[in-house]
């Protein structure tokens, strides 16, 4: 029989191996470079904090349905994770080992407790005094006790001593890495006004351990990092007696008591040491345990120092505005027609201001939005607190169970509450992941309603580097079925669904999204097995549900030209018995793909969807999703420009194959194709044609 799905996780991987590929590709600047290694450890961590573990809990049940689920066996797949991961981490660090040699040639330099000037010694020591040592614990470790909790996302330092001259065994200690408090990277005085010295937080902590442990007598040390990833999910009771945010607050604290999912340690460390923290931590061979090198935590290198003079872009990319709004009030603009914008191409500005209009707006009556994801200091949540102040019924539905934002969202509940906002938060069993607002307002007894629909997160800070769309509209048929969906998050019910099937213009989940998804293909498939022309072009974060990659099969097999851009989790695979073959692409550069597109030629009628849902059974099935049809002739054919740009690109995008291999996409090496950059020049021309002249 043949391999039908390629199992999620390990698709999943090699996403991640695309992050790697930019680090280690020597075009990219080396600032970015550094970042992108970043990335690939965040992700990685995230992906043993809830995926693995998702998959060794699996294993507990000897279920035909899981092994469907997850397309193999998770003993098999964890193998497989386990021996990719370790050849992953192999390439990462060759490719810092590389990096370092280039950051030195551009007089960039990484210091530790045993390379540092007389000068630069006397101010770790300083530095080390005044602000380090007051936030560092050391714990002696012993065999007859209990290890100590250990956080996860946290750094530690394992440190074996003993005394000079005494014949005893090792004696063991960790310290935590308050990296969270007082950051990670420390600059140190250079001799050399054009070189730049960096040491991390750890190293100025091993550098000190003589004067932490002077107390006990140890004069000789070895001390090496090493972290511990936990199982990050957890369940919610069901004690009717308590709410859903103090059944998240609760799940929160529990997240405490995690099972380790991974040891990464240094494998220069102590043996003994490591053989001590295997054994107190419970870890079998079926457990994560890698060996790495000296740094760990690499996630906090996304925000390593701006030191790279040498680093010029090669061309200033930078946020543009909207041409149809420029010197005008947004609320006037969209009531007279559509506006499409792209991140981080257009500014998110509009969409703020949009919201400070409405707040200062006599006529405006009520704002309704969902929020998934906010940034830390969000403009969206000031504006919406300045609109119940002026007197407006504003409305929030905050999503507590965000994965890792539960405890930033519990904090905006109850700082919402307390203005006077309505909170609402979900529906049990389903997240809300919809990205939405209406908003109402009243003029000579005549009520004008006009909002939003997003691929992503209202965040100002995500929209600087994640690719989304998000299309402002008055639509009458749009705004009518936000207020259906709002009307059903307000007073859900158990059956839900005659309320959401009853939504006529956007597409909406749990279900009837992927009921028209389902009919859109069909139409699909019928043209072409007609003879005519027949064409769909997919753009998801993943593909995963098996019903929708089994109807993506159908077409193929009827002669429908399938075309895919996907940038994580790809769990088709293209088959011999195929009449038109698959093109499927993967494109990983300096902006993280994140927009949600769906494209149906439908006779030439061109049916094109932009969505906040991918194409994976939780999104269709579990939670409130939805999809807006863009009707605009000029929108429509934008976007459809913007999926060919994509789909030309020969110099970042990798072909997503059978054997998922990541190889690049080939093309004409005398016309290389970018496509976040040529992206950005299609909108920039835009923006100067049609940009009014300034007064």
């Amino acid at each position: 029989m043949p391999n039908l799905f390629n199992p999620r996780d390990i698709t999943w991987l090699a996403f991640n191996e695309r992050v790697l590929q930019e680090a280690m590709d020597e075009n990219v600047p080396l600032n970015l470079r550094i970042r992108f290694l970043g990335i690939f450890s965040n992700n990685l961590d995230e992906f043993f904090r809830v995926r693995v573990a998702g998959l060794k809990r699996a294993m507990d049940f000897k279920d035909k349905y899981i092994t469907e689920s997850f397309y193999q066996p998770p003993t098999k797949i964890l193998q497989n994770i386990n021996e990719i991961v370790i050849k992953q981490q192999q390439n990462f660090d060759h490719t810092w080992k590389k990096i370092q040699a280039e950051m030195a040639d551009q007089n960039v330099f990484i210091r530790n407790s045993n390379n540092l000037t007389e000068k630069q010694e006397e101010f770790v020591r300083r530095y080390f005094d005044e602000t380090v040592e007051s936030n560092v614990i050391p714990i002696l470790l012993n065999e007859n006790s209990a290890m100590p909790y250990l956080r996860d996302k946290s750094l530690y330092l394992g440190v074996a001593m003993r005394k000079k001259n005494k014949h005893q065994e090792n004696k063991f200690a960790i310290i935590e890495i308050p990296s969270r408090v007082i950051g990670r990277f420390i600059l140190l005085p250079s001799e050399n006004e054009a070189q730049k010295n960096v040491m991390l937080l750890e190293d100025v902590i091993t550098f000190n351990l003589p004067h932490i442990f002077s107390y006990f007598g140890y004069d000789e040390f070895k001390a090496n990092c090493f972290k511990v990833t936990k199982d990050a999910e957890f369940d919610l009771d069901n004690d009717i007696k308590t709410t859903l945010a103090e059944k998240i607050e609760k799940g929160i604290k529990s997240r405490r008591k995690g099972k380790p999912t991974r040891f990464v340690f240094d494998k220069e460390m102590d043996k003994s040491l490591v053989e001590f923290l295997i054994r107190k931590l419970h870890l079998t061979k079926k457990d994560s345990i890698i060996p790495g090198g000296k740094i760990h935590n690499f996630r906090h290198f996304m925000e390593f120092p701006e030191v790279f003079q040498a680093y010029h872009k090669p061309e200033e990319r930078t946020s543009f505005d909207h041409p149809e709004i420029v010197g005008k009030r947004v609320t006037d603009v969209i009531q007279k027609t559509d506006i499409l914008l792209s991140f981080p191409y257009h500014h998110f500005t509009p969409v703020i201001d949009l919201l400070r209009e409405s707040a200062m707006d006599p006529d405006v009556k009520s704002i309704q939005i969902t929020a998934y994801r906010l940034a830390s200091n969000s403009k969206i949540i000031n504006a919406l607190i300045n609109a119940v102040r002026n007197g407006k019924d504003v409305t929030v539905m905050l999503e507590l169970r965000a994965r890792f934002d539960e405890e930033s969202n519990l904090g905006w509940k109850e700082i919402l509450e307390q203005e006077g906002v309505k909170v609402l938060v979900g529906i049990p069993n389903k997240k809300v992941h919809a990205k939405l607002c209406v908003i109402k307002k009243r003029v000579h007894n005549k009520t004008l309603q006009y909002g939003f629909v997003s691929t992503g997160n209202f965040n100002e800070k995500t929209a600087k580097i994640y690719g989304d769309h998000l299309l402002m509209t008055s639509d009458r048929g749009i705004m009518a079925d936000i207020n259906k969906i709002f009307t059903v998050l307000k007073k859900p019910k158990a059956d839900m669904m005659p309320a959401l099937k009853s939504c006529k213009n956007l597409l909406v989940c749990p279900q009837f999204m992927r009921e028209k998804i389902i009919s859109h293909i069909d139409k699909e498939i019928d043209e072409a097995k007609a003879g005519r022309k027949a064409l769909m072009i997919i753009k998801s974060n993943s593909l995963s549900d098996r019903t929708l990659i089994q109807k993506i099969y159908d077409a193929a097999k009827a002669g429908v030209i399938v075309k895919l851009i996907v940038r994580g989790i790809y769990c088709a695979v293209n088959q011999k018995e195929f009449k038109q073959k698959i093109t499927a692409i993967s494109i990983v550069d300096e902006y993280l793909e994140h927009a949600r597109v769906m494209y149906f030629y439908n006779k030439g009628s061109e049916d094109t969807y932009i969505s906040s849902a991918d194409w994976m059974t939780r999104n269709l099935d579990y939670r409130i999703e939805a999809a807006a049809k863009i009707t605009q002739k000029s929108l429509k054919k934008e976007i459809k420009d913007l999926l060919e740009i994509q789909l030309s690109d020969n110099v970042k995008a990798r072909i997503l194959d059978k054997k998922l291999r990541n190889h690049y996409v080939l093309g004409d090496i005398h016309q290389p194709v970018r496509s976040q950059i040529a992206t950005y020049h299609y909108l920039k021309n835009k923006t100067l044609v049609q940009e009014p002249a300034k007064r």
